[in-house]
């Protein structure tokens, strides 16, 4: 794979071509139109989001000319099933985990990131901006991916270059800034303001964000969607923390033997999994025990889910439960109903929303993590078919769709929705990342 990234199918690495082949084959007559949508979002990612650069490896989330370090990890996720076989798509994987991690050094407080330090962002906010910086919207869950990459590529490769010195001083300070955050009015650097009309694009009290007690666990001013929380301890953030501390342990542990780090996640771990259990549940309108999306510790907790990643929705694709855990499947029937005041009907289709978007437009992502996180191959198939239905024609999924005419859609080119889509194909086909 060349540097400039690839334009033509028929650029694909011969692993990639071979894949996508099979699947094809795998979905035979019947099944079609996944496989058609699969070949488009497949070959997408690679063709035109990867950006590679000596030994590293940039991607675009889509129609922004930024790097997420949530969307990216998420883009390249499917492909290391081939990167078992294929050693140059396993370099690649790690030249991405390579830049995340020199992102993180660089600011571990920022979402978003440019391919080069030249000042280039969304908004000039009121906050510690700097030349590397597209966004510095502080979500908890952007200190997940990377690290969660890293040990996918290790459990489905054996390789453990990317456990290097840099990665070593990262986990030190994803850490730190996670155990400062748990209190985060007295021992938080960061404060983050826009000038703004859009309540859910700054933080309030001069970028300090709502108030809240400490509980034990991390404090997040954004959520996946790059919108602020209501409440400052957002759950499935929270969750997927507590399965990254658990991943740094055992490699500080097994791999890259580091006992000091090792203590420090298990501690960390411990901390925000009391936290979690004493404060991150509350009742659905039937009684039944389920997670809140959001609390502040003071009383208050929400009853809803975003089809953005990490989200309660997810906590078993994100290795914090089981699907058959009581908790989560209680959370699930909620989340996946009208009690989540994100869950829109229309003439059309039906599924979840997100603050994020206009009301009443569902987000494939939410319907692919549905279909991810079922047990019943017959759900999964009714969703595939209903994820191509709102492709609108173009083969692609979208951010967000107009449940009442799918013709009306939200960013044409966005690579995470793409992949995830393309994981829900694998999956009810058999072949699964490793974790």
């Amino acid at each position: 794979m060349s540097e400039s990234h690839m334009t033509a199918v028929n650029q694909l690495p011969e692993s990639v071509a071979d894949f996508m082949a099979d699947i094809v084959r795998r979905c035979g007559r019947k099944h079609a139109n996944w496989a058609t949508d699969f070949q488009a979002g497949f070959a997408n990612t690679l063709t035109t989001t990867v950006r590679r650069r000596g030994d590293e490896t940039f991607l675009l989330t889509g129609d922004i000319p930024a790097m997420w370090l949530r969307d990216s990890a998420a883009q390249m996720r499917p492909y290391l099933v081939i990167a078992r076989h294929d050693p140059d798509i396993a370099t690649m994987i790690a030249g991405l985990v390579r830049r995340q991690i020199r992102d993180i050094l660089i600011d571990p407080y920022a979402n978003a990131f440019n391919e080069k330090g030249d000042g280039a962002c969304w908004n000039h906010d009121l906050t510690e901006m700097g030349p590397w910086i597209w966004e510095r919207k502080y979500e908890m869950d952007s200190l997940c991916y990377p690290v969660w990459l890293a040990w996918l590529l290790w459990r489905n490769t054996g390789m453990t270059t990317q456990f290097d010195e840099d990665f070593k001083k990262a986990a030190r300070t994803i850490m730190t800034v996670w155990d400062h955050e748990r209190d985060h009015a007295h021992n938080s650097p960061y404060r983050f303001t826009r000038v703004t009309e859009r309540s859910l694009d700054t933080l309030s009290r001069n970028g300090l964000g709502p108030q809240c007690a400490v509980t034990g666990m991390a404090w997040s001013g954004f959520r996946p969607s790059d919108d602020a929380c209501a409440y400052s301890y957002l759950i499935p953030s929270n969750m997927f923390c507590v399965t990254i501390l658990g991943y740094l342990e055992q490699i500080f542990t097994q791999i890259v033997p580091c006992p000091q780090l090792a203590v420090q996640a298990q501690t960390l771990r411990a901390h925000i999994s009391a936290g979690l259990r004493d404060h991150g549940l509350t009742v659905s309108h039937d009684g039944s025990q389920i997670w809140a999306y959001e609390v502040d510790g003071l009383g208050h907790a929400s009853v809803m889910d975003d089809p953005n990643g990490p989200n309660l929705l997810g906590a078993p694709y994100f290795g914090f439960c089981t699907k058959d855990d009581p908790t989560y499947l209680a959370t699930r029937r909620v989340v996946l109903s009208d009690e989540n005041p994100f869950w829109y009907t229309g003439s059309v289709t039906s599924g979840m929303g997100s603050s994020h978007s206009a009301d009443g437009w569902i987000w494939p992502l939410g319907l692919s993590m549905q279909g991810l996180t079922s047990t019943d191959s017959g759900e999964k198939e009714r969703l595939l078919d209903k994820l191509v239905d709102l492709d609108a024609g173009t083969h692609l999924m979208h951010e967000s769709v107009d449940a009442n005419d799918p013709t009306h859609f939200t960013r044409p080119w966005f690579s995470w929705s793409n992949m995830l889509f393309c994981e829900l194909v694998m999956d009810i086909l058999g072949i699964r990342v490793r974790s």
